[in-house]
């Protein structure tokens, strides 16, 4: 049964959608009630984000079939799992740059490339494989460089924490025995690993499993933030920031209890920026026979007034969309990256949804088109 609900996470997660804010000091303690009604507010992406938008160059070559991984200040990353391929695609024009595929049984293989980071400056690809527990690092051209392998069960991804180290948790499934959320840096040169320690009560996993199958919320506990990272242990009543020095401070407390609660309510961070902390509630929740289930609230704080509200974020450039603020972030280079389906996109021209440099670039799309990535980074 164990290794059935591993394989079906790790295999899960390739469903899930994956800069550095100014420096201004860290509130106070803030704590938030996961079972309070908070008044409602609406926001405007482009207020306080800065978007940009690339259409992926379209060839029998360069096919998105899967999600984007890593955006660099020159390349954009796209892994197509099942097909073994990382491509590159240059940000500024979304013309495809190089289609690399190591798929195999080989030292210099791998045999999953779940996730994807770039290290433009070293001219470094990290090609994570967690059914081999290693990372296989590649140059932008795809030569073999090196393996770091890993000593970790249900590594499924990796952050890019500085030159020296990932971050990473590891994820506690119903049958393993460990802690519920370890979260630990990783050396990129060798596979060491350093332990980071958060203290929590009785094991709480964000997994639930029957009958041999599982699901889980796709939020991540892992999430930029200015010099450090926000690291959210789902056992765990506080929400701890992990500064440069390797110090762990709190960052954020939830009430009541996730000890004590039953169905628990978990509280995920997302993106967080200078002005306003993102939010989302999820219950552990989920009716299989229906497919669905995790219901979710999301919330904001609001730095200026000091005051958590339920909101609505829109976009200026497509009418009625609303923005997703809890898409998993790999690296601190930007907020967060999600793409727009070409056909999505050319319906919505039809109905004239779309504004500015969307309502451009989808009158120039055709059905099959690769998708559009969206690029949202911090106001400068």
């Amino acid at each position: 049964m164990k290794g059935r609900i591993t394989i079906s996470i790790l295999l899960s997660f390739l469903l899930i959608g994956c800069g550095e804010a100014n420096r201004q000091p860290v509130d106070d303690l803030i704590t938030v009630d996961v079972t309070a009604n908070y008044p409602e507010k609406e926001l405007i992406l482009q207020d306080f984000m800065d978007v940009e938008y690339v259409p992926l160059e379209t060839t029998d070559e360069f096919l998105v079939k899967g999600r984007v991984m890593d955006v660099g200040k020159d390349l954009i990353t796209v892994v197509n799992t099942k097909e073994g391929e990382v491509l590159l695609f240059d940000r500024a024009t979304g013309k495809g740059v190089k289609n690399i595929n190591h798929r195999g049984q080989g030292p210099e293989e791998y045999v999953l490339p779940f996730s994807v980071l770039l290290n433009e400056d070293k001219n470094e690809l990290f090609v994570n494989d967690p059914f081999s527990s290693r990372i296989q690092v590649y140059d932008l051209e795809g030569n073999y460089k090196r393996t770091v392998s890993y000593n970790k069960q249900g590594a499924f991804v990796f952050y890019d924490y500085n030159e020296d180290y990932f971050l990473s948790e590891e994820i506690g499934v119903p049958g393993n025995e460990g802690p519920a959320n370890s979260f630990f840096l990783l050396s990129k040169q060798d596979g060491s690993i350093k332990d980071i320690e958060i203290t929590y009560g009785k094991r709480k996993s964000v997994v639930i499993a029957k009958d041999g199958l599982v699901n889980f919320p796709p939020n991540g506990f892992i999430v930029p933030f200015q010099n450090g990272w926000v690291l959210t242990e789902p056992s765990a009543d506080t929400i701890y920031l992990y500064q440069p020095d390797n110090g762990v401070r709190p960052f954020m407390a939830r009430v009541p209890s996730v000890q004590v609660m039953e169905p628990e309510v978990f509280l995920f961070p997302g993106v967080l920026t200078d002005r306003y902390y993102f939010m989302q509630t999820v219950k552990k929740e989920y009716d299989f026979g229906k497919d669905e289930g995790f219901p979710s609230t999301d919330l904001m704080y609001d730095r200026q007034e000091k005051k958590i509200y339920q909101y609505s974020l829109l976009n200026n450039d497509f009418k009625d969309r609303k923005e997703d603020m809890f898409l998993r972030n790999l690296s601190n280079k930007i907020a967060y990256q999600t793409v727009m389906d070409a056909s999505s996109l050319i319906e919505a021209n039809k109905d004239s949804k779309l504004n500015g440099k969307l309502k451009e670039i989808a009158g120039r799309l055709n059905e099959d088109d690769n998708p559009v990535v969206m690029l949202v980074e911090y106001k400068k």
